[in-house]
């Protein structure tokens, strides 16, 4: 069968979508092709010997890790002493040997790999013709005594073999060396399949997840969810999507932050609350920007963005120690220490070190417009005065903060929900988490004046309509929950996915993103 399919498959004409491609690259097509139609007979010939080959009713006992943890500290004799014992263990077949009437296979579960020994005497002549049928890829079911080979590898010696899934194509056998990286987020089951750091990956993501509802419930904080389809998108500076709602006739857009809910919630009485839960922005994609993204936020009443640091000190270290079992790690070759305390330093005194600016640029608009020009950058015409010391502030500082550091006093052009500062109200009480030189939290000490608040809003409305796509839209409902009184509070967003990338060491985004967007 095998020959007359492998011969058949190559003396087919190359359809005319393939006439580009190079022979090699045809020749993998065929291949694979032909390999897809012997998966297809072998499935055929399963179902006529009335073999199911998509059952559901083995339950494995054990995982490979389990077999591991209890019969790995034994020497062959003390495996011949619990000869008398079985084990039964599910999983893909990863690596297959056939030595004619036995085989070895490493069968691969959800805690790892090992390995079975599949002998004819043992598995009966039944077994071995349904082995025949199994290839690379396949999951099977198979119990036996645990033992150790001559190499002395732990393996279940299987006396029983169920096919539980018939694959019908075949692993990427080099799938580490794609050039294309876009073909492992494109297809993520095989990547997780085939590269196990990967798998790690999304584990530890999971751990962080945990930890950190962890360390907010041990804190008093309430979990809660707060609507994705909202009828104004607010809480960020950013473009929402839009979609449609048919029954209650109305655009709806999916949120871009669940700020102004969660404060609404601060205003009921509930003061300690947060949302670890998915953010939309139709911005562009990048190795750090995806449109899709995940996002903790945490309200505290009676609190200070000031208190905030200390809370995001104490849990990133935390949180490093928890992973790396210290406080320091590796981030692509940099070394970076989150031991407390850290830096602090305002964006004001962060552009003069990092630039030859004068104190000028602070107290003129003009300066600050001429200065940024100086930088190369390109300044819109009207952009506000604080919104030019931003844009400085990005070119020549923010990429300098490679150590956790605490970026404070933010312009209020840039802040429309934060508190002003009460000695400055040109700036606000706010601090960005910059960490190897990207935005890791945002929080600040919030606004809860609701005439100040809308008068913010208005101002917003203004910059829209001068052309600002992502200024705030004005949320009267909001207003209106503030005029009921919203005691002192400070909230802070933290992106879940940068701080996977930091504490994976992964260097986009998309590594850290089960199935991360991409173009057709």
């Amino acid at each position: 069968m095998g020959k007359s399919a492998f011969r058949l498959g190559f003396s087919r004409k190359v359809p005319c979508w393939r006439a580009r491609q190079s022979f090699f690259e045809v020749s993998i097509v065929e291949v694979k092709s032909i390999e897809y139609q012997q998966r297809l007979e072998k499935l055929g010939a399963l179902r006529e010997a009335g073999v199911d080959p998509y059952p559901n009713d083995f339950k494995p006992g054990r995982t490979a890790a389990s077999i591991t943890e209890e019969f790995g500290g034994l020497d062959p004799k003390g495996l011949d002493a619990r000869k008398d014992e079985t084990v039964s263990i599910a999983g893909r077949i990863m690596a297959k040997r056939d030595f004619g009437k036995a085989s070895f296979v490493h069968l691969q579960d959800r805690t790892g790999r090992i390995q079975a020994y599949l002998k004819k005497d043992l598995i009966g002549e039944e077994g071995a013709a349904l082995f025949k049928l199994c290839d690379m890829g396949d999951i099977i079911g198979v119990e036996g005594r645990v033992f150790r080979t001559k190499t002395n590898e732990l393996t279940v010696e299987a006396t029983k073999l169920r096919l539980l899934a018939k694959g019908l194509h075949p692993l990427p056998e080099k799938w580490h060396g794609l050039t294309d990286v876009e073909a492992r987020y494109r297809q993520r089951y095989l990547d997780l399949m085939v590269n196990p750091e990967v798998k790690e990956v999304f584990i530890k993501r999971s751990r962080i997840i945990k930890f950190i509802r962890d360390f907010l419930a041990r804190r008093e904080f309430m979990e809660v969810e707060t609507p994705m389809l909202q009828p104004i998108p607010g809480g960020a500076a950013a473009k929402p999507f839009k979609t449609f709602h048919n029954a209650l006739q109305m655009e709806l857009y999916m949120r871009i932050a669940p700020e102004l809910y969660l404060k609404r919630l601060i205003v009921a009485g509930l003061e300690r609350v947060f949302e670890i839960n998915r953010n939309f922005r139709n911005e562009g994609i990048s190795t750090q920007h995806n449109p899709e993204f995940t996002m903790l936020e945490f309200y505290q009443a009676y609190a200070t963005f000031e208190d905030l640091m200390r809370l995001t000190e104490e849990m990133i270290s935390a949180l490093a120690i928890e992973l790396t079992g210290s406080s320091k790690i590796t981030y692509q070759g940099t070394g970076i220490d989150f031991t407390p305390p850290w830096t602090r330093i305002s964006v004001r005194e962060a552009i003069l070190k990092y630039s030859d600016a004068s104190e000028d640029i602070f107290g003129s608009h003009e300066k600050a417009v001429q200065f940024s020009r100086k930088l190369g950058l390109s300044i819109p015409e009207g952009l506000s005065h604080g919104k030019v010391i931003t844009e400085i502030f990005e070119e020549v500082a923010e990429p300098r903060f490679v150590q956790p550091t605490f970026v404070t006093h933010y312009p209020l052009d840039v802040s429309p929900l934060s508190r002003k500062n009460a000695k400055d109200p040109s700036i606000v009480d706010r601090f960005e988490l910059l960490v190897a030189g990207r935005e890791i939290a945002n929080a600040f000490s919030e606004l809860n004046d609701p005439v100040d608040q809308k008068e913010r809003f208005i101002a917003q409305l203004r910059e829209k309509a001068a052309g600002d796509a992502e200024a705030h839209e004005m949320d009267e409902d909001f207003v209106r929950a503030l005029e009921y009184g919203m005691p002192p509070t400070a909230g802070e967003g933290i992106g879940i996915d940068r701080l996977v990338m930091l504490m994976t060491d992964s260097p986009s985004i998309r590594d850290v993103i089960l199935f991360p967007q991409l173009r057709r």
